[in-house]
């Protein structure tokens, strides 16, 4: 299925890294408009979104299309440029929303390595990440739950000596498999932050290599309706060790409600490729049933509109990814919403336009549906976005 690119492709970069240093402003990168051009071109020649959304995990198209730049604009080493990691992610997904997910988890994995104050650890994992040398992938549902009140942390781990010993069961988590990696949080047992009496956690590096092979064990999940090619696992633990040397952050909690709001946004580029691709599945047969399509409720030209402004509102909001007031992340929460529902409606319309042809298993719009679906319904779903805003717009400020 994979096409070598890099002979068809200015902005590809593949070049061998010395090891433990970091990670260099790539030249190759810096033209935005050519990045974002390679990124969409290349999905469009090597992902196969019928055989992904069965259950074939394009690791190597991905690796292609990292070194094309598609999960690294937002790092700080290539300008914290974080609109253009979400339109990077927004071009995969206009061909194939289970890839534009997977590049999701990629950056933002990537993301929790270039803010972390573990220097070594940034430099022995993120140089190679972004370049789609090593994979790794995001277990933050559970403990982004768990800081909104709606379930406990399932993740404990025991002080030992040089790390921690951490146990408990993870369900569905995306992008990893063995030899691969994602960030995860646990709770450390009879450890309280003193200052205020809560429980203390950690934002460590779970790496599923030889070495620990028998305190880590990934089980199949059962058969979703889509995103089959998304490598989602059962994680267990039983006592896997964290060498200090691979702590992300200590505590967890500051450092994600720092980072929560830039998590979020970056989510948008998912939706946003689904609902253009939904768009472009429209016109495709407004020539052939433009005559009885136009009495049907949503049309491009509205889907469109409604799609500029969501991109604009992205932009504008991407300018300051770190902003920390509460206006802030209600706004970012308000859009994640609000571009969920628009891929709802934007698939569905599709189809209607498509009618017995979109409905074919073959075809886009039943599978960009299902994957809307799952725009809706990812951490944070949209009931779980309405929950925290509530808390948000309810909670008490000291004076």
């Amino acid at each position: 299925m994979s096409h070598q690119i890099s002979t068809n492709f200015a902005t590809f970069y593949d070049k061998p890294l010395m090891s433990n240093t970091s990670l260099p402003l790539i030249a190759q990168w810096k033209d935005r408009p050519r990045l974002l051009q390679n990124i969409g071109d290349a999905a469009k020649l090597i992902l196969d979104p019928i055989a992904i959304d069965k259950g074939y995990y394009p690791i190597k198209e991905m690796g292609e299309l990292a070194k094309l730049g598609a999960f690294a604009s937002h790092l700080s080493s290539q300008n914290n440029g974080f609109m253009t990691a979400i339109e990077s992610t927004a071009q995969i997904s206009k061909v194939c929303g289970t890839t534009g997910f997977l590049s999701w988890c990629h950056q933002v994995m990537g993301f929790y390595l270039d803010q972390s104050e573990n220097t070594s650890l940034k430099n022995r994992i993120l140089p190679n990440h972004t370049l789609g040398n090593t994979f790794g992938g995001t277990a933050l549902s559970n403990p982004m739950k768990t800081w909104a009140n709606i379930e406990p942390m399932i993740l404990r781990a025991k002080k030992v000596e040089g790390g921690y010993r951490v146990s408990g069961t993870l369900p569905w988590i995306s992008h990893i498999a063995p030899h691969q990696y994602c960030g995860a949080v646990a709770t450390v047992e009879s450890i309280s932050n003193i200052s205020n009496d809560l429980p203390f956690d950690i934002f460590f590096l779970l790496a599923f290599d030889d070495e620990r092979k028998r305190e880590w064990r990934l089980s199949q999940c059962p058969t979703f309706s889509g995103m089959e090619g998304s490598s989602t696992w059962k994680i267990e633990l039983n006592d896997y060790f964290v060498p200090t040397d691979d702590i992300i952050a200590d505590p967890a909690k500051p450092f994600i409600e720092r980072i929560r709001g830039a998590f979020v946004l970056m989510q948008l580029g998912i939706g946003i490729g689904i609902i253009q691709g939904a768009i472009d599945d429209i016109r495709a047969v407004e020539g052939q049933l433009g005559h009885v399509n136009q009495f049907l409720e949503d049309q491009a030209s509205g889907l469109q509109l409604a799609l500029d402004n969501t991109v604009d509102h992205t932009r504008e909001l991407a300018k300051t990814p770190f902003n920390p007031s509460k206006d802030y992340l209600l706004d970012v929460l308000d859009l994640r919403i609000q571009s969920a529902k628009l891929s709802l409606d934007a698939t569905q319309a599709s189809l209607l336009h498509q009618g017995a042809r979109g409905y074919l298993m073959t075809s886009n719009p039943q599978r960009r549906i299902r994957e809307a679906h799952f725009v809706a319904i990812v951490t944070p779903a949209i009931k779980h976005l309405r929950f925290l805003s509530h808390q948000l717009m309810t909670e008490i400020t000291p004076n």
